[in-house]
């Protein structure tokens, strides 16, 4: 999504129209362009005009892992035009110095982080959400469209027929027959289910390039839908508390982007997965009742037990283990709500204090483990093809 925003406003501030684009990635989107299907996000955007990508693996030093170059060229082969600018995550862009090119219109909170976003509600008797409400222009309109995004891609990647998902990991799409077999349960094991199948619908509508909500990024889409879907169609929730409980997700989450980052290229998955788990531990925690301090707790407890998770996409496809860490993220998301439920809400490190180590755990981690394709499982399946393609064939 980044790379294909900065597409756009590249070619709108060309003064003339060229004769051809090239468009080189850099760091992480060249290990994971193929993968992510940022290379054909880019023809499909700059068409009509030849578009040439280049894969950078070796430049460095880079202003960001997820950094793209873009180079307009006339007939003649002048360059007319050239622009450096970085995707941080969530469709959000960054020029070379780091500076964010930012939406039009930015909300201004009252507050730098949750801890006072929480002084500022305590003070005025007002909910996490209600915060939100006096700050965001037209937010339940805006809410609206967010929600049925959501829960479109939910039933969508329920009722997919589709059988493999694109690429060349063959991977099945598996949201449909979890969902059927999942409401054939009962009790608990039912609910579990549900929200497993709920949360690879959407991670696989992603992985299959249809459209999704970052929330907070493409690869951990699928944790924050499953969670309030499920309390909708399952618990029967209204959808006015819906709507409040994704105001309160998205406060937790724009208190990350704000503080830290949401973008697996520089801090790993637990700067998405954990964040989205995060986010939806929130949501869960009020829509069953939690005051100020338990909210704040349930998204603590969600983030610090996704510290030091590791990027490490096989192939570069937003596949494996993604789709099934989006699953496992909506069932602890869950699982930290109703526990922060058992207390009352104390507890020695603070929401903004994790956030805080997960930014500083991201930044030390080694880049192979940091979306780049070249670690953990990723590696380990390269090494497994090699052995495979040097195994003598059977006579």
């Amino acid at each position: 999504m980044g790379p294909q925003r900065a597409a756009r406003l590249f070619r709108a501030s060309l003064t003339a129209p060229p004769a051809r684009i090239r468009a080189t990635l850099f760091g992480s989107l060249a290990a994971t362009g193929r993968g992510h299907g940022t290379d054909r996000t880019l023809v499909r955007t700059l068409a009509p005009v030849p578009v040439e990508i280049v894969f950078d693996l070796a430049a460095t030093p880079l202003p960001h892992p997820n950094t793209l170059k873009f180079e307009a060229f006339d007939a003649a082969n002048h360059r007319t035009g050239k622009w450096t600018v970085c995707s941080v995550g969530g469709g959000n862009l960054a020029d070379a110095a780091g500076h964010p090119l930012a939406p039009p219109e930015t909300a201004e909170y009252p507050a730098a982080n949750v801890a006072e976003a929480t002084d500022c509600c305590r003070a005025h008797y007002m909910a996490y959400w209600q915060l939100a409400e006096t700050i965001e222009r037209d937010l339940w309109p805006r809410l609206g469209e967010i929600w049925k995004a959501m829960a479109d891609a939910i039933r969508r990647g329920l009722e997919s027929e589709q059988i493999l998902l694109p690429g060349t990991l063959e991977l099945a799409r598996r949201a449909g027959t979890t969902w059927q077999r999942a409401k054939k349960l009962k009790g608990t094991r039912r609910d579990l289910g549900l929200v497993a199948a709920y949360a690879l619908a959407t991670a696989e509508e992603n992985a299959a390039g249809m459209q999704v909500v970052t929330a907070p990024s493409c690869g951990a889409a699928g944790v924050l839908p499953a969670v309030l879907y499920y309390f909708k169609t399952v618990r029967r929730v209204p959808l006015r508390r819906i709507l409040e409980a994704l105001a309160t997700a998205g406060l937790f989450g724009s208190s990350i982007r704000a503080n830290a980052t949401v973008s697996g290229a520089e801090a790993g998955c637990q700067a998405e997965i954990g964040s989205a788990c995060s986010m939806a531990a929130a949501a869960a925690a009020q829509l069953i009742g939690g005051s100020l301090n338990q909210i704040e707790y349930a998204a603590e407890m969600a983030m610090e037990h996704n510290l030091g998770l590791t990027c490490d996409p096989i192939e570069g496809y937003v596949q494996i283990p993604c789709i099934e860490r989006n699953m496992n993220a909506a069932l602890r998301a869950i699982e930290c709500a109703g526990f922060a439920l058992l207390t009352d809400g104390r507890h020695l490190i603070s929401f903004d204090d994790v956030i805080e180590a997960m930014n500083r755990t991201g930044r030390d981690l080694q880049a192979a483990y940091r979306e780049t394709a070249a670690g953990g499982l990723a590696r380990l399946w390269r090494r497994d093809i090699e052995r495979r393609l040097r195994k003598p064939a059977a006579p």
